[in-house]
């Protein structure tokens, strides 16, 4: 068997450019008889990176959820949405209806149109609760690395493919992704990689597939798939290009002006961060084209959105800023630092996620084009597969530095497994709450009861539950101080609520109906 049988060695670019294989990472040759088992050792590497990275971030949100650092907005949310669609029922959000004032009934799809998470319901037949969903994000995040491998095994050999994908599961937006909650970005790695892979090997059809599905996983990812279409038109792929950009662009008005209001938002603003430039997303679009500089400034304005891209650009050593493939992040980007969102900005939350996989693969296709170019003018010597193969093993050495910094540093901390002081006493207030109940629960303690109750999230606004989980001894989202939450349990004692249990700051309320 020869090396043209290893993994992508049978397909071709969108250039005809044959795929490169080989042991060494440089698209040597492989004897005949040692193909094989090459093909199966590279196999065997990518799927150990994948198992070791899934159960890594399960063990991180895992971890999180026994200790009472998960947090009812968002993985509550996803867990009623998901446990609705289990049921045969509408992906009702109880806690985001209330908190918003639009009632018990309020549908995910009115939230964030993200019907893609019905995929996971089968998953709640066989173990109906947050820790599911929590275990599949990593799954999903860390099967990314296969479509990154191949796209960078196409142009840089296998080996370095490897490092690649190890630099990719090691990153900090997986991370910080696995370790906040469960969001819909975790989708959007492995299907963004799949279809950027799919159409550099020339199969249109599962690339456009995966395309539709990020249509599915949030309202605004026509904005990616627009950037994809923008790409490929550069690259001289002009009709698929164009026809992603107006599909793509379509049902972003689609889902945003007709869908979402129809499944309750109530208007096509609903989450609307964008006020400085206009009402709808017409006026945006003239507001930006009116005023270019000062997007351009906001986007670099404050300093947080600088370091951001300075972050998501420096483990790749700046290598997708040579690739046309960067187009495909830049309206994502775009849509984030023009918000009036602080949270958007930064690298704490989820965000990054959503284009982390374009960038990796952007990398790639940057040093490819950096290597022929230098090996063109130089030779051998300073380009070609040797750069590649030093620029793997430095994004792969970068990556593994800054794991300390972000959220997969608490897997090497004995104390993110002990958790805080109060987590005994969190534990028994869950406790207390029976079981079929509506209970207003603090951020931090609504995980540990949704499986079994429902939970709405205990605020400054209240709602009448017969029973409200409360903890006056820490701060917690979305009251403004400590304060402010000790006098809405004093309210709720003299609405007629009595304690049914109180330790260290958590105190657990009935009211009888």
């Amino acid at each position: 068997m020869s090396a043209d049988t290893l993994p992508g060695a049978e397909e071709t670019g969108k250039a005809g450019r044959p795929a490169q294989t080989g042991a060494g990472g440089a698209g040597e040759a492989l004897p005949a008889a040692a193909g094989l088992p090459w093909r199966r050792l590279h196999a065997l590497v990518l799927g150990a990176v994948v198992t070791v990275a899934a159960t890594a971030y399960a063990v991180l949100g895992l971890v999180k959820l026994n200790t009472f650092r998960a947090s009812t907005f968002d993985l509550v949310i996803f867990d009623q949405a998901v446990r609705g669609y289990a049921g045969f029922g509408p992906p009702l959000e109880p806690s985001v209806g209330m908190y918003y004032g639009r009632g018990m009934d309020f549908v995910q799809l009115a939230d964030h149109f993200s019907p893609i998470v019905a995929v996971l319901a089968p998953l709640y037949w066989i173990h109906d609760g947050p820790q599911t969903l929590i275990v599949a994000q990593a799954v999903l995040l860390a099967l990314a690395a296969i479509p990154i491998w191949r796209y960078a095994e196409r142009r840089l050999g296998a080996s370095c493919a490897h490092l690649v994908a190890v630099a990719y599961v090691v990153s900090w937006p997986v991370a910080q992704a696995a370790g906040f909650d469960v969001h819909e970005a975790a989708f959007v790695p492995l299907l963004s990689a799949i279809m950027i892979e799919r159409f550099d090997a020339g199969r249109m059809a599962p690339g456009a597939l995966a395309a539709f599905g990020l249509l599915l996983v949030k309202e605004d990812m026509g904005l990616l798939v627009a950037g994809f279409g923008v790409y490929l038109f550069v690259t001289r792929r002009r009709w698929e290009g164009t026809a992603f950009v107006l599909f793509s662009l379509g049902a972003l008005m689609m889902v945003r002006n007709v869908l979402m209001p129809l499944a309750g938002s109530g208007e096509a603003g609903f989450h609307w961060a964008y006020g400085r430039w206009g009402a709808t997303l017409g006026e945006v679009f003239l507001g930006l084209a009116r005023d270019p500089l000062g997007a351009l400034w906001q986007v670099v304005s404050p300093e947080i959105k600088v370091d951001t891209l300075a972050l998501l650009l420096w483990p790749v050593l700046l290598t997708a800023l040579l690739s046309p493939l960067t187009l495909a992040a830049v309206p994502l980007v775009a849509e984030r630092f023009l918000g009036d969102r602080a949270q958007w900005w930064g690298p704490d939350h989820h965000y990054n996620a959503f284009v982390v996989a374009i960038l990796f693969c952007a990398a790639v296709d940057g040093t490819d084009r950096l290597g022929k170019l230098l090996g063109r003018r130089y030779g051998g010597r300073f380009g070609g597969r040797r750069l590649g193969r030093h620029w793997a093993v430095a994004i792969c050495a970068i990556g593994i530095t800054l794991i300390p910094r972000f959220a997969l540093g608490n897997l090497a901390e004995w104390s993110f497994y002990e958790g805080e002081p109060h987590v005994a006493a969190a534990r028994q207030a869950a406790a207390a709450v029976p079981d079929g109940v509506v209970v207003e629960a603090v951020n931090h303690v609504g995980p540990a009861l949704t499986s079994r109750t429902t939970v709405l999230l205990w605020g400054a606004t209240p709602y009448g539950s017969p029973w409200i989980v409360a903890d006056v001894g820490r701060w917690s989202y979305p009251f403004p101080s400590h304060d402010v939450q000790r006098q809405r349990v004093d309210q709720a004692l003299s609405e007629g609520y009595r304690k049914v249990f109180e330790r260290d700051g958590y105190v657990v309320l009935h009211r009888a109906s």
